[in-house]
């Protein structure tokens, strides 16, 4: 997708230059940063530059099960390292990439020969993925089949409340591959292990120790409540089919572009409490659709011991977080956001795993090679700056089991997709710890690319977009890695997006180290639009990182403790507030509008949630106070919370009317830093910010594409977003030619024409060119042509029979009235009758709700004429009503 700039701003090929940052709170209090200086390890390479290789020692062989477990995918020792032959897609996508064809040559071979194999002694990597129908708990004829891979184990029993905790008679037995199993076989035609008991892996290891741990594939795990610290134990979930949460509603289609609403279920109630996944999908999920967002990022979803850890120190990867319910509930909130339409995405971490033995995946590693562990061993295998153990993706058990964590996901629980975790530290062997990447590209594609992750991605991305081709795949990388989103079959990694984490650290280096007067427009824009331009970027003003205590939320950057005091509507604004609010609209306004392809904003962040986030620890008395999201600041009338949200709702609007993110068409024309204004154009709408304290400018003049009239389209100086209304919405700006047609140089900003604007302090307009094709409000109808209205009214006279009134409005004279009218732009004589009758319907009692093909065509309607607004839709246009000041008319036909 291409994205432009006029000014020289724009390096389409640099990188963040943002260091890795992830707070110790929210890697579960791993280390201070203050005590970690932890250097970038180099590795010596006997072979190839680009990856450290591993000797070859694999004795292939089909299982009984059918299903092999070679230990650890590595090439033989006569593997050329490069392919000559192949020239890939990427080099013609950006030819700088083309000096290190041999790297990306040798990874893409290995991640052919990685999937042939998969493909020779798996079947398909769609049926390598399907490894929880063999591990773990499966039914098979007449009993109950546990497997799990633990070759470092000597013994191995099944225990739990099924046998008393008593192993003795449950001995299980192992396979040349490192696999133990058992079969429970039925007692009296009911299964002897009971749905929802609780069951554990007892096994002995070298030193003649026994130890229990939770199975690796348990799709349950639960804590009890009641003992402080208490370790988790695995469930046997396997309800009878009257139990089973059966899904109602398709996915919802792939946006053009997604608009994502981050959440973390926990902290989502307003009590202090931990909230269920029943009571976001029934109180937060209307709330998500009523601001206009397509998508949901849930976080914090697979098990995780430690509550402090925002979910990212995993320990049971096949679990939904029990502290929100169970299995069937999760069902039930992925099957809500879709029935709104509101498509589902997980935060996934495959990045690491949580350090805790007792109730994780580490609880399996006892000092065994790294062959027969999930993990690297020593130094390779440790994350020192999170304390959490790190993958080994050449070994093969561990391809099964992370590709299957995937496709588990999205086949039991139906999510649309996966916004991944700790993508740098996969990518790098120094995680990119110390790490200041300048878009060197001998930073990416060098010995300290960790080869055997970088294929692991390429098999994610080939395998969730072969199981479901609509799905979003989003990788949380800071160093700007080229090729991470171009298609695994250009030579690329295959994610669709990547966040655009530098945007937002460069958001909290401005507000806390720079005066108004001293923002600079030219470093905005660079922020902004410093990213690949064939590869999407999600962009964010701020998400849960920004608001991790020791840090707070852009509102309470802003406006601080004024907050607590100032945010009555009832009494004027303080500066302070006055300021505060206005920022925060222009802040995440231009950064949807010009910092990606995609927008996200974190729970309660669209009305400005005060203060940070903590969650309950012992270094707080284990309070849940700031672990939670205060909605009654945005529900009460009087505060001016509400004009935030309503802003935040109107700019989703503007992308859903004007498909401003989807557009490849990105164009800044001026950055003027004496007068602090920036002027871009996105797709075909023209975005003017002002951010000079002080400066309203009457009559500015900005550059254009497009010749023709010009209307507002989103004003955040409107009264309902608590400006000032000094902006007429209906006033028309006549375009002018600038210079010479087809010489830039002449033009005016390098734009061919230019219409001028009234540019009030601290505010942004967004103008949309109208379409005078179409015949405006006011025109005269010629006779031949039927109104919707007089059609509408003819047809409430006629009986209605057993037909109620809004299916008559709806049904049979809204398509008639398409039919019959000439028009394409409605009247606004059409529009409010249209509007009242179906006021009328559902107010006035004439149906008690609209049928879902009266809505359906109804919507239709508006969509058809997106001047049509329903009084269902809660959706502000920034409109002033009629006794607002208007200060713009002396600029209209400039």
């Amino acid at each position: 997708m291409l994205l432009c700039c006029s000014s020289p701003l724009f390096l389409p090929r640099s990188s963040s230059n943002s260091k890795t940052r992830k707070d110790s709170i929210s890697r579960g209090h791993a280390k201070p940063w203050s005590a970690l200086t932890v250097n970038a390890s180099r590795r010596l390479f006997a072979k190839h530059p680009f990856f450290n290789l591993h000797k070859l020692s694999l004795n292939w062989k089909k299982s009984e099960h059918n299903f092999a477990m070679p230990k650890v995918v590595r090439e033989d020792q006569d593997m050329t390292t490069a392919r000559k032959d192949v020239r890939l897609g990427i080099f013609d996508v950006d030819p700088s990439l083309e000096k290190f064809k041999d790297h990306f040559n040798y990874r893409l071979k290995k991640f052919e020969e990685t999937k042939s194999l998969i493909e020779k002694f798996e079947g398909s990597l769609e049926e390598f993925s399907q490894g929880y129908m063999k591990f773990g708990f499966n039914r098979e004829q007449d009993g109950i089949v546990y497997r799990e891979w633990a070759p470092a184990a000597q013994e191995a029993q099944l225990i739990g409340d099924f046998n008393g905790w008593d192993g003795s008679n449950h001995r299980m037995e192992r396979n040349e591959f490192g696999v133990w199993s058992i079969k429970i076989r039925d007692s009296g035609g009911n299964p002897s292990i009971p749905h929802n008991s609780r069951v554990k892996f007892r096994f002995k290891h070298g030193n003649g120790i026994w130890v229990d741990r939770i199975p690796a594939w348990i799709r349950y795990a639960t804590v009890d409540p009641t003992r402080f610290a208490a370790p988790y134990d695995g469930v046997h979930w396997d309800p009878p089919p009257s139990e089973r949460y059966v899904f109602k509603y398709p996915r919802p289609p792939k946006p053009e572009a997604p608009r994502i609403y981050e959440a973390h279920v926990g902290m989502s109630d307003s009590e202090q409490c931990v909230s269920t996944y029943r009571e976001f999908a029934d109180n937060v999920l209307p709330r998500i659709r009523a601001n206009n967002y397509n998508t949901i990022q849930l976080m914090a979803v697979m098990e995780h011991s430690y509550y402090a850890s925002f979910g990212y120190h995993v320990t049971n990867f096949f679990a939904g977080s029990s502290r929100s319910g169970t299995p069937e509930d999760l069902k039930y909130l992925v099957d809500k956001a879709h029935g709104l339409g509101l498509r589902v995405l997980m935060d996934v971490v495959h990045s690491h795993a949580s350090n805790n033995p007792t109730d994780g995946l580490n609880g399996f590693d006892v000092g065994q090679s790294t062959q027969d562990s999930y993990f690297h061993t020593g130094e390779r295998g440790y994350h020192k700056l999170w304390d959490s153990r790190l993958f080994n993706y050449a070994n093969w058990e561990v391809l099964r089991f992370l590709l299957s964590n995937l496709r588990w996901w999205l086949d039991e629980f139906k999510f649309d997709g996966f916004r991944f975790d700790g993508v740098t530290s996969m990518l790098f062997h120094h995680h990119g710890i110390d790490m200041a990447f300048t878009g060197n590209y001998m930073e990416y594609f060098s010995e300290a690319t960790d080869v055997d992750a970088v294929v692991y991605m390429m098999l994610v991305n080939q395998l969730v977009h072969n199981l479901l081709p609509d799905a979003t795949v989003i990788a949380e990388d800071v160093s700007g890695m080229p090729a991470l989103c171009r298609p695994v079959y250009e030579g690329g990694v295959g994610f669709d997006y990547r966040l655009a984490m530098a945007i937002p650290d460069k958001w909290i280096d401005i507000l806390k180290n720079k005066a108004d007067t001293e923002w600079s427009m030219k470093e905005i824009v660079w922020s902004l639009t410093n990213r690949r331009y064939t590869e999407k970027c999600v962009a964010y003003a701020e998400s849960h990182d920004q608001a991790i205590v020791g840090d707070k939320t852009i509102s309470f950057l802003l406006m601080d403790e004024e907050m607590y005091s100032g945010m009555s509507d009832l009494k004027p604004a303080s500066p302070v507030i006055e300021r505060g609010i206005s920022l925060h609209k222009m802040i995440h306004l231009i950064t949807m509008a010009l910092g990606g392809e995609g927008y996200l904003n974190f729970m309660g962040n669209e009305f400005g949630h005060p203060e940070w986030i903590d969650f309950p620890r012992e270094g707080n008395g284990w309070s849940y106070d700031k672990c939670r999201r205060q909605w009654s600041l945005v529900d009460t009338d009087h505060l001016r919370y509400k004009h935030m949200n309503a802003f935040d709702r109107a700019m989703n609007l503007l992308d859903d009317r004007y498909h401003i993110l989807s557009s490849a068409k990105q164009v800044v024309s001026s950055t003027s830093e004496e007068d602090k204004v920036i002027a871009f154009e996105r797709g075909d709408l023209v975005f003017v910010f002002n951010f000079h304290p002080e400066n309203t400018y009457n009559g500015y003049k900005v550059g254009c594409d497009l010749p023709g009239k010009y209307r507002v389209a989103l004003d955040s100086d409107a009264f309902e977003f608590g400006g000032h209304g000094r902006v007429g919405h209906d006033v028309d700006h006549f375009t002018s030619p600038e210079g010479i047609p087809g010489v830039p140089e002449t033009n005016f900003n390098n734009r061919p024409n230019s219409f001028k604007v009234l540019s009030p302090a601290r505010a942004c307009v967004v103008y949309y060119k109208v379409d005078e094709t179409l015949r405006q409000p006011g025109e005269e109808t010629t006779e031949s042509e039927i109104t919707t209205k007089q059609l509408l009214l003819e047809k409430m006279k006629q009986p209605g029979g057993e037909t109620t009134g809004s299916e008559i409005t709806a049904k049979e004279v809204l398509p008639k009235a398409s039919k019959v009218e000439t028009i394409e732009s409605p009247s606004e004589e059409t529009i409010e009758t249209v509007r009242q009758v179906l006021k009328d319907s559902e107010v006035n009692g004439t149906a008690e709700r609209l049928s879902e093909e009266t809505t359906e065509i109804a919507r239709k309607v508006q969509k058809d004429h997106p001047g049509l607004v329903f009084e269902e839709d809660i959706v502000s246009d920034g409109m002033r009503d009629e006794n607002e000041s208007d200060m713009d008319h002396p600029t209209a036909g400039d």
